[in-house]
């Protein structure tokens, strides 16, 4: 049969993480080197999400969806009685290269297009990411208001804030896979979902800053949501004009050094910093990521000699080692006993009608004769790892010590982003089979 291979991966993906633990028995017993414990637990990480991946990109899905589903089987091990897999998501040193490969991630993701870019991209795209940004998050409000009345308006308001994201890599794989990556609606579609992630970055850092008040006692007066908002904006745009004056000289500077991995030593640290630089006023890493990734552009290597896509060449190692960390944490991270509860299917499921519906609205910003509507706003229905990312900043904010993000809504905001992620390439496909609109 043609799919007996992935469905043979599949069984070993299943078989793998036991036959690890009938081996190492108590690690704490058999190692006292900690570091043994994270290799032994990177080890399980990385083959899982491999393996599951493969099987993932064999059924025509984006690999992020096995790197997830290989973490919902690992965190759901103990249930079967292998209690050992249970520990690795609660190792500190495991969370904190997650996290560093969502850093990594958003870095990358950045250097997929530059400020200039987002200049170009014209009056449709940025009428498409404010639609595509004010329709879901008074959609997913909506949603929390009348699922979770009894939790915080902040728990509702996140819930919006996490569903404003768009996941420009699985539309961009799709588009390319499809030949339509040089259309009109494809251009729309990425240049939308570039401002609509900054869009959604500066809500998330507003939401989070509100939050965090909250939960220390205080409230926030319009003036400090002002400020809030201000110091969002001032950042990432003041970080990309002073970046861009600055890393032309930065890296000229790094190109008379002599040694290995200077050009790519000196992106991770213009990446690190900005990272830190927006962690210190109170955004999240991932915004100076982001605006680091922006910023890079040709012009900024011609000392080193080499085109920018050689500097996402190089930084390819370093995010197929972590970035799978991360999917697989955050699968981990799902409750399965949570499904168990009728009301957790029932928020996942108007999640997901929300995400949809509020990205189809987005459409009607694509004006233009010969725009294949439909296309563009299918294009702009999946969260993928941007609407995890979100997701994973909400665990990490509580108010008055429960959190914004707990098991259930996890659970349910994992299977929304699973949903939309998987139904865009089947439907992209047929927008534009039904629609001969789409133009080179």
């Amino acid at each position: 049969m043609a799919h007996s291979r992935p469905i043979r991966f599949a069984i070993l993906i299943a078989a793998f993480p036991a036959i690890v633990a009938a081996q190492a028995g108590d690690a704490s017993t058999l190692h006292a080197d900690p570091v043994a414990a994270v290799v032994l637990a990177l080890a399980v990480i990385l083959i899982a999400a491999k393996l599951a991946g493969h099987v993932a990109a064999r059924f025509g899905q984006p690999a992020v969806l096995g790197e997830l589903a290989a973490g919902v089987v690992l965190g759901s091990l103990d249930l079967a009685g292998l209690t050992w897999f249970a520990g690795i998501q609660q190792e500190p040193t495991i969370q904190v290269l997650a996290s560093l490969g969502v850093i990594i991630l958003l870095f990358e993701v950045g250097l997929e297009s530059t400020v200039r870019d987002m200049l170009k991209v014209g009056l449709p795209s940025l009428l498409v990411a404010v639609l595509g940004v004010v329709a879901p998050f008074v959609l997913g409000w909506g949603v929390g208001w009348l699922l979770l009345p009894d939790r915080s308006v902040y728990v509702h308001a996140f819930l919006g804030a996490m569903l404003t994201a768009t996941s420009v890599g699985v539309t961009a794989r799709v588009l390319q896979d499809l030949g339509k990556s040089q259309s009109r609606e494809a251009r729309v579609i990425l240049g939308a979902a570039v401002i609509d992630d900054v869009l959604g970055l500066i809500i998330l850092a507003i939401i989070s800053g509100l939050i965090a008040a909250v939960d220390g006692g205080g409230s926030l007066s319009y003036v400090e949501i002002a400020a809030i908002l201000g110091k969002a904006v001032v950042f990432l745009f003041g970080a990309m004009v002073l970046g861009s004056y600055l890393s032309p000289r930065v890296f000229g500077i790094a190109s008379q050094l002599h040694g290995r991995g200077i050009l790519l030593t000196t992106a991770l640290v213009f990446c690190f910093v900005l990272a830190y630089g927006a962690s210190s006023i109170g955004l999240a890493p991932i915004v100076g990521a982001y605006a680091a990734g922006l910023i890079l552009e040709d012009v900024h290597f011609r000392s080193f000699g080499t085109p920018r896509g050689e500097l996402e060449e190089l930084i390819q190692p370093i995010s197929t080692l972590l970035v799978p960390v991360f999917f697989v944490v955050t699968g981990m991270r799902v409750d399965l006993t949570a499904f168990a509860r009728l009301e957790v299917f029932g928020l996942a499921a108007a999640l997901t009608a929300a995400a949809i519906v509020g990205k189809q609205l987005c459409a009607v910003g694509a004006f233009g004769g010969s725009l294949n509507r439909i296309a563009v706003g299918v294009g702009m229905i999946p969260r993928g790892e941007v609407g995890l990312i979100f997701a994973n900043i909400g665990l990490g904010l509580t108010i008055g010590g429960q959190p914004v993000v707990d098991d259930a809504i996890f659970s349910a905001i994992v299977i929304m982003v699973m949903v939309t992620t998987m139904a865009t390439p089947p439907a992209l496909k047929w927008s534009f089979s039904r629609n001969r609109g789409g133009t080179a």
